[in-house]
C-alpha cells in the first residue's frame, strides 16, 4: 500500500493492519510528490470517471466496480498521451515493434 508521509500512516497501529492483511507498506520520499505520480494520476481518473456521485450497497460491489473500471480503462478507454489508443493497444504495439 503506498501512502504519503502523513503522521497517522507512520503510526504502529496502521502499520500493524497493514501486515495483519500481509500487505506491505511503502511511501514517498519526504518533499517528492512525483515518487507516485503515475498512480496518483490513474487515481484521479477513477475517483472521477466512476466514483463520482456513485454510492455502493457493499465493499463486494465496490471491488466489481472497481475492477469493471480497470478492465475498461486498460481496453476500451482512449487516450491522447498514447497516440489516441488504449493502454493495451499501445502496450501490443510496442511489444511488436520490439520483437522485429
Amino acid at each position: 500500500m503506498h501512502t504519503d508521509q502523513g503522521f497517522h500512516y507512520q503510526h504502529s497501529s496502521w502499520r500493524k493492519l497493514i501486515a495483519s492483511c500481509g500487505g506491505i507498506q511503502s511511501m514517498s520520499r519526504k518533499g517528492n510528490c512525483y515518487d507516485n505520480a503515475v498512480m496518483e494520476n490513474f487515481f484521479g481518473h477513477l475517483k472521477t470517471e466512476m466514483f463520482h456521485g456513485e454510492l455502493f450497497a457493499s465493499t463486494e460491489e465496490l471491488s466489481v466496480a472497481i475492477d469493471d473500471y480497470i478492465f475498461w480503462y486498460n481496453t476500451q478507454r482512449l487516450q491522447a498521451r498514447i497516440k489516441g489508443l488504449t493502454p493495451m493497444e499501445y502496450r501490443s504495439q510496442t511489444l511488436a515493434a520490439l520483437a522485429v
